[in-house]
């Protein structure tokens, strides 16, 4: 090593990059997709390309010292963002022990009715999702109890399918417990309930479309028979009536996260307040014992906690079985995995050179945000992952955005819009192969019917290119 390190060229920058898309067009792209082999872990792709970013550091004469300065740096910058994750886990789980979601599932799924299968498709998954930060986890309890009633009544099922995807996607984006919200807004350093509420722009008006159409089609397309057996609904609807109390008292935990979200309260002593509160009322109002309260803090909640039941449905086991300190354990994990290499990278600014040469045609405020869209489009249908398309994008294009002097926040919507929300139309993501294997609709079926994201692919650009809800007199 040399005492002066070899000064950053555009290579020098290039290389880290590229060799992280190597490892996850192999890991990810080539072993499962074409030869039939398990998928690298995502952990252990950043892993590596961390590995070789550290050597060709190191190789350029760069201080371990200060590499490990620039890590520990950009990992102190993400704690905040980290513990929110932890206290997601014990949001989950505080509130599904106190009886709040069972509650709220209960209700919802007693909404169900045949005139308004579709715009019902739609709305119940919304709040599910809200409610459990998980869109999978929605599509895969109420999503598949609502594709039973719509095929019980004949109707169009990739209509419901189409509305229970987008439904759920639309709910996750807007809750606070969702790991991809959380992703976006800690991968390029914004406020978390500034994040969701600068989603609104492009998310809001593409629901409301989507469930004005949705409601018509209804009418348009109602299913052929308005009477149908509705025994696995209500062996569901049994199951959680005789699991839990119902009190109003049980919204208070919810009502606390949306008034620090409306209030602009600090987001971790928001959700650490609500947990606490959701516990106590655990214990007042319903069967279980303290042990069973904090065994769901530490390791989630489980329906062999509801002894007094004899069986518990399947679909019921999947939406209840969840939350505790290390639900998001994975995403965690990966995040920092992500942040050792982002933060190598930085030591050299990789990123700014790159976007510098990369985008370089990209001068006005318009072009900077849908050159983020486009790069984040293109990331995720070649990882199929967003918690890496999310720093993988956001650190390129965040020194793009304050040169531009465009708020953050307008980048970490962008990367839900053409990121997160894009997942369920390309047809090798993950998330494709499990709606299709959970709802048991094709692809081919119901991706032209996932109006929320179809519409949103429209609204976003055009927000960019009017520069509406851009915030641009905010400088972050």
């Amino acid at each position: 090593m040399t005492d002066s390190p070899t000064k950053t060229t555009f290579l020098h920058a290039l290389l880290p990059v590229i060799v992280l898309l190597a490892c996850i067009v192999y890991g990810l792209i080539l072993r499962p997709q074409v030869w039939g082999q398990p998928a690298i872990p995502l952990e252990i792709v950043f892993l590596m390309a961390a590995t070789y970013a550290i050597g060709q550091l190191l190789w350029m004469g760069h201080q371990w010292k200060d590499i490990q300065a620039s890590i520990v740096k950009k990992l102190s910058q993400a704690m905040p963002g980290l513990l929110i994750l932890f206290a997601i886990g014990l949001i989950i789980g505080s509130w599904m022990v106190c009886g709040t979601i069972p509650m709220l599932v209960y209700f919802g799924i007693k909404g169900i009715h045949p005139s308004f299968i579709y715009i019902v498709a739609f709305a119940v998954p919304i709040i599910f999702s809200m409610l459990t930060g998980t869109s999978w986890g929605s599509v895969g309890t109420v999503g598949v109890v609502i594709i039973g009633v719509a095929a019980s009544i004949q109707a169009d099922l990739s209509i419901a399918a189409g509305a229970i995807i987008g439904g759920a996607y639309f709910g996750d984006k807007l809750s606070p417990l969702s790991d991809t919200t959380n992703m976006a807004a800690l991968a390029v350093e914004v406020d978390l309930y500034d994040h969701i509420r600068s989603m609104m722009y492009t998310t809001l008006p593409s629901a409301i479309i989507a469930a004005i159409i949705f409601f018509v089609m209804g009418f348009v397309s109602p299913p052929l028979i308005g009477t149908h057996d509705l025994s696995e609904v209500a062996t569901t609807l049994t199951a959680i009536d005789a699991s839990f109390n119902f009190n109003p008292l049980l919204l208070l935990p919810p009502a606390v996260v949306l008034y620090g979200s409306i209030r602009k309260k600090a987001t971790l002593p928001t959700l650490i307040f609500s947990v606490l509160l959701a516990a106590i009322l655990a214990l007042l109002f319903q069967d279980f014992q303290g042990v069973d309260v904090v065994q769901t803090l530490y390791k989630g909640f489980h329906t062999d906690m509801i002894q007094w039941v004899a069986t518990i449905p399947e679909n019921v086991q999947e939406l209840f079985n969840r939350g505790g300190l290390y639900e998001l354990s994975e995403p965690i994990v990966i995040a920092i995995m992500v942040f050792i290499f982002v933060g190598a990278i930085d030591h050299i600014q990789a990123m700014p050179i790159l976007v510098d040469r990369v985008f370089s045609f990209a001068k006005t405020r318009a072009s900077v945000i849908l050159s983020s869209l486009l790069a984040t489009g293109i990331t995720n249908a070649l990882t199929s992952n967003q918690y890496a398309t999310s720093f993988i994008v956001g650190d390129a294009f965040k020194s793009a955005y304050d040169k531009q002097k465009i708020s953050r926040k307008v980048l970490s919507r962008s990367l839900e819009d053409a990121g997160t929300m894009i997942e369920s139309l390309i047809p090798w993501t993950t998330t494709t192969v499990f709606m299709v294997a959970t709802l048991g609709v094709a692809y081919g079926d119901y991706w032209h019917w996932q109006l929320i994201s179809l519409i949103n692919l429209v609204v976003a650009p055009m927000l960019a290119i009017l520069g509406i809800g851009c915030f641009y007199e905010e400088e972050r």
